[in-house]
């Protein structure tokens, strides 16, 4: 869920410093971006589960439909549910941005669902890394700046490869995971198309040019990303921690990637609140 929380936090933050700052949109913008997440994770869970990619020798975290804890149809009303409350909320968001905001929310909707559903998913033929990017990472960012400020900003589009890029890094480590199992049903992630190590290169790419965007923002963004004390320091912690994980996604395999998961998460949640804090003060 940080992945989808992390967009909406760094947008409000960027329109903040822009001199605007709207709770009610910003509570909207937020449930409604986490109610996409957690319908998006069901869809996955049962269009994965139907597909035979979650089996009993699943190597990753348990998935309700798979260890059998809720039906297959239980699960598909609690993501046709998430959606609709999504829906209804961006109502609001939609009526308060016009078409941007339209066309950003259907469309988030639309690609949710078929990321594993639909006749032409996109998780299984190696898409999925290009929609993770763009839909929690710069059209997140620059769709929350905008409900909040009303005009478009380059600088929310270059902040938002922050949580782009790193949850496409979340999404790598899955797929590294389950790269044996993916290619036994026929789930070509790029992981199984191009192999392990491309994998690890892209994950390592991800997080290194993460952090590189806030010194990007700093020489070109209008105004600067002003650089103090205390964002040097975060980001030199932050590049301390990047390591240890690339470290770590090199040397491990299978079940043993699971912890990276929720610490990719937990970098990417650091970094989006390090962030803020700098465009809030």
């Amino acid at each position: 869920m940080l992945a989808g929380l992390s967009p909406v936090l760094l947008g409000s933050a960027y329109a903040f410093s822009e001199g605007t700052f709207l709770l009610l949109t910003f509570i909207a913008t937020l449930f409604s971006a986490i109610f996409i997440q957690i319908g998006t994770n069901l869809v996955n869970d049962y269009y994965d589960f139907k597909k035979g990619a979650d089996t009993s020798s699943r190597k990753g975290p348990t998935r309700v439909t798979q260890a059998g804890l809720i039906s297959p149809k239980q699960v598909k009303l609690g993501f046709y549910t998430c959606f609709l409350l999504a829906f209804i909320i961006g109502l609001y968001l939609m009526y308060l941005g016009g078409v941007p905001i339209i066309i950003i929310g259907l469309s988030s909707l639309l690609f949710a669902y078929m990321y594993t559903g639909g006749p032409f998913p996109l998780g299984y033929k190696g898409l999925g890394d290009i929609f993770v990017f763009a839909y929690f990472g710069p059209i997140a960012v620059a769709g929350t700046t905008y409900l909040q400020t009303f005009t478009f900003s380059i600088n929310a589009v270059a902040l938002g490869f922050i949580p782009g890029l790193l949850s496409v890094a979340i999404l790598t480590v899955n797929n590294l995971r389950d790269s044996n199992e993916d290619a036994l049903v026929d789930k070509k992630t790029l992981v199984v198309r191009f192999g392990n190590t491309f994998g690890k290169i892209e994950y390592t790419s991800m997080v290194l040019v993460s952090l590189l965007v806030p010194f990007f923002l700093s020489s070109f963004g209008k105004p600067p990303l002003s650089f103090n004390s205390f964002f040097i320091g975060s980001l030199i912690l932050l590049g301390i921690f990047a390591l240890i994980l690339i470290k770590a996604i090199w040397r491990k395999t299978g079940a043993d990637l699971n912890p990276y998961l929720g610490k990719t998460a937990l970098f990417l949640i650091i970094y989006t609140i390090i962030t803020s804090i700098i465009f809030f003060t």
